[in-house]
């Protein structure tokens, strides 16, 4: 059961890590839909890197076990703010607005899953 956990785990972690990175370069790499995409949201294009900078450093943190839960917690910060950001344009609530929520899902599922210290300090169940 432990081997299935981390490895669940561990492709949760994956899934989240690749999605974020991928954003992150974009962002980085001023690819024209991104820079589009931001100033849709309201953002001044000349953000796009220190964004992608934030996240890229987030997702580094977040994959070094040893500050792993210092990444999840900025990365949390970091969704929250797409969250804040898709309510404020009236965007779409299940496909664009509860989005970030559903990463932020998966990547607290995917270290809760693969670290027992995050498990032992948030435990889902009681004892009897």
């Amino acid at each position: 059961m432990d081997k299935v956990r981390l490895w669940a785990g561990r492709i949760m972690s994956a899934l989240v890590i690749l999605f974020l990175a991928v954003d992150s370069v974009g962002k980085l790499l001023r690819l024209d839909p991104v820079v589009q995409a931001t100033t849709r949201l309201g953002y001044p294009s000349h953000v796009v890197f220190g964004i992608g900078l934030v996240l890229a450093i987030s997702v580094v943190l977040h994959l070094v076990p040893r500050t792993s839960v210092l990444g999840a917690v900025l990365l949390t910060g970091f969704l929250g703010g797409a969250t804040a950001t898709h309510v404020r344009v009236d965007d779409p609530m299940f496909s664009h607005t509860l989005f970030p929520i559903y990463v932020a899902a998966f990547l607290w599922g995917g270290l809760f899953l693969r670290d027992t210290r995050v498990r032992s300090f948030f435990p889902l169940r009681t004892e009897r």
